[in-house]
């Protein structure tokens, strides 16, 4: 008869046991600052966004500690109204804009307003840069940001951070295949905003009461946040092993691997994102480019009709700008072209046709990363892929800020 309350006695002191454990462990992960925020919610014209007031490590590549302001926009607090004698730039882009991946002062738009200021580029006003980017944006979702967000702020001029790597294929959905974001069509010969993305079951669950609880709990426990990093990293290693055993298991070639023919020439043989470096030859690809260059005149022309200046800057790719031209050349050998600069080369045509202000970066950036040696995209073991460091960011900053500068002058 004694044994019902020696169990429940026995219960009792195992979730005793467990809660003292879970409330030692919150307390302890609060006092070393540890934190994994989810920094992104939906959003009902673009998809996702930023979510407002969060703040938290950010612990994938690179790594910062990242405060998103009241407003959705990973800077500082800037009031809606502008203030007199105020230049405004807003900066449009994805991830690259975003840039988590460094503190937020050595961001390129943070160092270019400091360094608009000193050389007086708006002689007489003072320089205000207001970052909008969001990562995991291609040119549609910028766009729905610049009417949903940027005209609140009145700026003068709006620049388009175009990251040529994935921009493109972000633009199409029969490309990205993805199925929870918004995407322009054309239709009757005219772009059209296609809101599918919101029957979606992604954008749905992000959307849910459910998921909406499950964020409140993220944000309030550490303990939880640590498992949701605990999963992500595993899931990243198993991805790693995977494909490293797929490696593993295919034979050394015997002879020099040698190209596609470039009638060939697909996704699935030299990756999505170098098919950037040639000429579009699938119809799925030449309507990817006739969207992009559709959307960014679009842009353009909603611009005008505010009053400002228009500016598409071309980024870089760590291929393009790989210190080493040994590597860059056998790049361009494998995929049989001359350089590494064809959507850039094609933006800027695009441009000067428009008469739209236009600055590439990527080849600047090339001539300093070949005279230094230095490596402007990546972080630690991984130096040569991925985002821009810090030393990127700095050099792109130089180079927009000479621009303006010298326009000026």
């Amino acid at each position: 008869m004694k044994r019902p309350r020696n169990l429940k006695k026995k219960l009792f002191l195992v979730l005793f046991g467990l809660l003292a454990g879970l409330v030692m462990s919150e307390i302890l992960l609060r006092v070393i600052g540890y934190s994994y925020p989810i920094f992104y919610q939906a959003d009902y014209y673009r998809g996702f966004a930023l979510r407002p007031d969060l703040e938290g490590y950010y612990q994938r590549e690179g790594g910062s500690y990242v405060r998103i302001n009241s407003d959705g926009l990973r800077d500082r607090e800037h009031a809606k109204a502008k203030p007199a004698g105020t230049i405004r730039i807003a900066v449009l882009g994805d991830s690259f804009v975003e840039a988590m991946h460094v503190p937020v002062e050595q961001t390129f738009w943070s160092q270019m307003e400091k360094k608009l200021q000193e050389c007086n580029a708006f002689p007489g006003k003072k320089v205000e840069v207001i970052n909008f980017g969001v990562s995991g944006y291609g040119t549609a979702q910028e766009l729905m940001t610049l009417r949903q967000k940027v005209w609140g702020y009145s700026p003068d001029v709006v620049l388009l951070a175009f990251t040529t790597l994935n921009d493109i294929y972000d633009n199409s959905r029969a490309l990205s295949k993805s199925e929870e974001v918004p995407y322009f069509v054309y239709r009757n010969g005219a772009l059209s905003y296609d809101a599918s993305f919101r029957d979606s079951r992604i954008y749905r669950q992000r959307d849910s009461k459910l998921s909406k609880v499950g964020r409140w709990f993220h944000d309030h426990l550490r303990t939880v946040q640590l498992a949701h990093h605990v999963q992500f990293v595993l899931r990243l290693r198993l991805s790693d092993w995977r494909n490293r055993r797929r490696a593993a298991a295919t034979p050394a070639p015997t002879k020099p691997v040698t190209p596609p023919p470039k009638t060939s020439f697909t996704a699935e043989t030299i990756g999505i994102e170098n098919m950037i470096y040639i000429e579009p030859q699938s119809e799925d690809w030449k309507e990817a480019w006739r969207v992009t260059e559709g959307l960014i005149l679009e842009m353009n022309n909603e611009v005008r009709q505010h009053g400002a200046k228009f500016v598409v800057v071309t980024l870089s790719n760590a291929i393009q700008v790989y210190p080493d031209s040994v590597v860059r050349q056998n790049f361009m050998n494998y995929l049989g072209i001359d350089n590494v600069f064809y959507a850039n080369h094609r933006l800027k045509n695009l441009s000067g046709r428009e008469q739209i202000e236009f600055i590439d970066l990527a080849e600047p950036m090339q001539a300093f990363a070949d005279q230094n040696k230095a490596f402007l995209h990546g972080f630690g073991s991984d130096l040569g892929n991925g985002h821009w460091n810090v030393t990127g960011h700095h050099v792109a900053a130089d180079v927009m800020a000479e621009r303006f500068c010298q326009d000026r002058r």
